[in-house]
């Protein structure tokens, strides 16, 4: 499909929070297009967000359980195209029910949300590909849902044990057919930030895309 040229072309820092939600009927409603972004707690998702949308306060943190379970949404300015941060997952001291409802309500989101164009993945470039990422690296190849991996934090190391690492990441996943973008990021350097704003843009503008 084409992108609509009739339409506005995506800024990202065009974005606003839009709404939280804790179960999928609680979602705005489901037309258009969206990219979800999903990471564990301390991969650097809320600060890829910001990065990604130039506005350091937009995917706040918090240490309350409560606001770490909801699914939050950002409008951008091109109507009905939405970013969506995950719930953060690994590391909230929640109780085992709240823990096992917030994955019922993620999974049904992820599952059923027709809207959802593709995943972006951010994963720490030091401890890539752990249990979570495996589990969510083989839903979008089972699912058929475009994904992107932000391999985070490539600031805190070398240009050279960097690039192995994503060489090492890359080798790990080849032959995935789900696997579009897999991007060296740094939230600090702003390394790859151009990189994964285009990728966005083509998921959301309804643009085809190949695999890596």
């Amino acid at each position: 499909m084409s992108p609509d040229l009739t339409q506005k072309s995506i800024s990202f820092n065009s974005a606003r929070f839009l709404t939280s939600a804790s179960r999928l009927e609680e979602c705005p409603p489901d037309h258009g297009a969206e990219v979800a972004f999903a990471g564990r707690s301390n991969a650097g998702k809320s600060s890829a967000i910001n990065c990604i949308t130039t506005n350091g306060k937009l995917a706040r943190t918090s240490k309350t359980p409560g606001r770490t379970r909801l699914i939050n949404f950002f409008s951008l300015n091109r109507e009905n195209c939405r970013l969506v941060d995950l719930p953060g997952y690994g590391y909230a001291k929640v109780s085992r029910d709240m823990k096992d409802d917030w994955q019922k309500h993620l999974g049904h989101y992820l599952n059923d949300r027709r809207c959802l164009r593709g995943l972006v993945l951010v994963m720490d470039i030091r401890h890539p590909l752990t249990d979570f990422d495996q589990m969510m690296v083989e839903w979008c190849e089972h699912n058929k849902l475009p994904l992107m991996i932000l391999a985070t934090k490539a600031d805190k190391l070398k240009f050279g044990q960097a690039k192995t690492a994503m060489l090492n990441i890359g080798r790990k996943l080849e032959g995935l057919e789900c696997l579009q973008h897999l991007v060296m990021f740094s939230a600090t350097s702003k390394r790859g930030l151009e990189e994964s704003q285009d990728a966005l843009t083509h998921w959301l503008e309804g643009g085809s895309a190949e695999p890596v």
